[in-house]
């Protein structure tokens, strides 16, 4: 088994072994596989056969699936650089899980409520349905995954209102330390830059207007040369968009952003590269074929993706050293 096909660095102790698969669909020593390994918050599987790899990618909502593992690696010169939003390129994860405590704490009738650090790993990183149904399983289970939403959103647009109007939290959205002068860089150097988010529209776009009028960067449609979101919620009375059960650790927000947004075809995915400081985010990169720089701050190493990472780095300027 080699692990480092995985990451240039993974080692087996960077995983966790396992017998067979969640879905009991692949186990070790049957029907050609060598092992399995998961990662640490336990959200992906890898299934090792002689000559090639498959990740299982489980989902609380009841619609896993699987995907080929195929090799990465880095070429010189980038065509394209592929950022997370929450976490990465905006300080926004706290407030985000503050509206998931604010919903846990709704559906218990309790405003004291507050969640444990242990919850953490799995109320960020992925699509809103998961972080509620974790809840939900968790501290409610006499509620219901559509009673949580109702919650969420009546508690994001009020929040969102409030933050517009100037009244909300003044810490809501706070642009990473020296964002602009990588993303600036990276114009300089030619590179195609994708915003991607499992955040839907409706709150990831306010993020990215309030980090680009702090950083006096003008109209962000204008600067970047794709945004992808996870779309549009679907609630009665409306016409949602795909993205609750497709978001990280899925591949496809990555696959699209640098595919369609930004015309790049597979055979050119050497010269992209992903930066994510979620465990979620690491996954989604890694699957949508490219390599990942890991971003500190975020749950990385809680989630047990580190691994999974070409590089890790805690600044914009070490990610520079990197790239160039």
């Amino acid at each position: 088994m080699d692990v480092s096909f995985l990451g240039p660095s993974a080692k087996e102790s960077d995983f966790l072994a396992i017998e067979k698969c969640s879905d009991g669909r692949f186990a070790k020593g049957k029907d050609g596989v060598t092992s399995i390994l998961s990662t640490g918050d336990k959200k992906v599987e890898f299934i090792f056969f002689k000559d090639h790899i498959l990740a299982y990618v489980k989902s609380a909502m009841g619609y896993p699936a699987y995907y080929p593992v195929g090799p990465i690696k880095i070429e010189k010169p980038l065509k394209a650089v592929l950022m997370d939003l929450d976490g990465t390129s905006v300080r926004s994860v706290s407030f985000w899980i503050w509206i998931i405590q604010l919903t846990t704490a709704s559906l218990l009738d309790n405003p004291k409520f507050e969640l444990e650090e242990a919850d953490l790993p799995f109320v960020s990183g992925h699509s809103v349905s998961e972080h509620l149904k974790y809840c939900v399983h968790k501290y409610c289970p006499d509620k219901t995954v559509e009673q949580a939403r109702d919650y969420y959103f009546k508690h994001t647009h009020f929040q969102m209102q409030e933050i517009m109007e100037g009244r909300g939290r003044e810490d809501a959205f706070t642009p990473s330390p020296g964002i602009k002068e990588f993303l600036m860089e990276l114009k300089g150097m030619g590179v195609k830059i994708g915003l991607v988010t499992s955040g839907l529209y409706e709150k990831a776009w306010p993020e990215i207007l309030s980090a680009f009028k702090t950083l006096k960067m003008g109209d962000p449609k204008d600067f970047y040369d794709a945004i992808i979101s996870a779309g549009f919620p679907l609630r009665k009375g409306e016409a949602g968009t795909l993205g609750e059960l497709s978001p990280k650790p899925h591949p496809w927000l990555y696959a699209e952003t640098c595919r369609v947004g930004l015309g790049i075809t597979a055979e050119e995915s050497s010269n992209v590269i992903g930066i994510e400081d979620s465990g979620a985010g690491v996954c989604s990169i890694r699957l949508a074929g490219f390599s990942t720089i890991g971003f500190g701050g975020g749950n990385i190493n809680e989630s047990g993706t580190r691994g999974l990472c070409s590089h890790y780095c805690e600044t914009f300027e070490e990610i520079l050293k990197v790239i160039k």
